[in-house]
């Protein structure tokens, strides 16, 4: 005889593991990666794997130490190493890569529980740690096509926006070949990539498109070429890649929108009047602490509930 069994939610049984998940992160990653190895060279490999061999290794090493049930299956700990190898220039030296990687995974995940308790980003900490820490290093970019690693460091798009010079073309922005990170400089491969999330419902457009909007606008009121100061820099591959963080960002779509905002006002504030010529990365992380205010102020009210009375006692 056949029951109805009633169970408690959710339903919906056509979840997605967070190791496809994070497998469709990486194949979106690997146009603008494949473009950073033809302008920079073969030294983007090693990078990259030193990047995702050390967070793997420190999410087992801190995991076991811990005793706690290993999590490098579910692949989170390779799509921070891909993703901090993305933020970093193709000279920095491997040390450092591993120093990011162990301030990512066990400083900023593993430390404040594991894959989903983090407030923060991983891989943008690290960068910015990485930055103040060793800025010579972090800012030290060679041209591409450039095969001398020790050749004469040259300057992005952004800097030389900011102190003068000539400037690259829209298709070289595009395409990428300029100076800058790994993840920085091909606008049509994160684009890509971003697309290919968003298809596969991996991601919600709500935040790249608001952040990359709000950014366009701005410049654009400040007298800025709108169309130079989203295609330079890392808006792409922070809009897409970054602001989109399951983790650290809000999940309704105001909480989104609102998040994207904040995210290109921030980032128009940082290369307008501050000294970094970038802010996407700041930008991402001072909107990272204020998400559960915003998922808080933007949360939907349950229809007929009431708030608590408070009682004085």
């Amino acid at each position: 005889m056949n029951k109805l069994i009633v169970s408690p939610s959710p339903h919906d049984e056509n979840y997605i593991k967070t190791s496809n998940i994070m497998l469709n992160v990486i194949i979106a990653l690997l146009p603008a990666w494949g473009v950073a190895v033809y302008f920079f060279g073969l030294r983007v490999i090693p990078l990259t794997a030193v990047c995702i061999g050390s967070c793997i290794f420190f999410e087992y090493a801190c995991r076991r130490i811990m005793k706690r049930d290993n999590t490098v299956g579910d692949m989170s700990a390779a799509v921070t190493g891909l993703i901090l190898a993305m933020n970093l220039p193709v000279t920095l030296p491997y040390w450092m890569a591993v120093i990011g990687s162990f301030v990512a995974i066990v400083i900023v995940k593993q430390l404040f529980g594991g894959l989903g308790q983090n407030f923060a980003n991983p891989a943008i900490t690290a960068r910015i740690v990485l930055m103040v820490s060793f800025t010579s290093e972090m800012t030290r970019w060679i041209k591409p096509m450039e095969r001398d690693y020790d050749a004469v460091s040259s300057a992005t798009p952004l800097v030389l926006a900011k102190n003068g010079g000539e400037l690259p073309s829209y298709l070289d922005l595009f395409l990428g070949n300029t100076g800058g990170c790994l993840g920085e400089v091909c606008a049509l491969g994160l684009l890509i990539g971003g697309l290919f999330l968003a298809v596969r419902k991996i991601i919600s457009l709500a935040a790249p498109l608001s952040f990359i909007g709000s950014l366009f606008v701005l410049s654009w009121i400040g007298g800025d070429d709108p169309v130079y100061q989203i295609l330079a820099g890392g808006v792409f591959l922070g809009a897409f890649f970054m602001a989109t963080d399951y983790a650290t960002t809000p999940i309704t779509n105001k909480g989104k929108i609102v998040f994207g905002l904040g995210c290109g006002i921030i980032t128009f504030v940082i290369r307008r009047f501050g000294s970094y010529p970038e802010g996407v990365s700041f930008s991402i992380l001072l909107m990272n602490v204020l998400t559960p205010y915003i998922e808080q102020l933007t949360r939907t009210k349950v229809l007929g509930a009431k708030e608590a009375e408070k009682h004085e006692g």
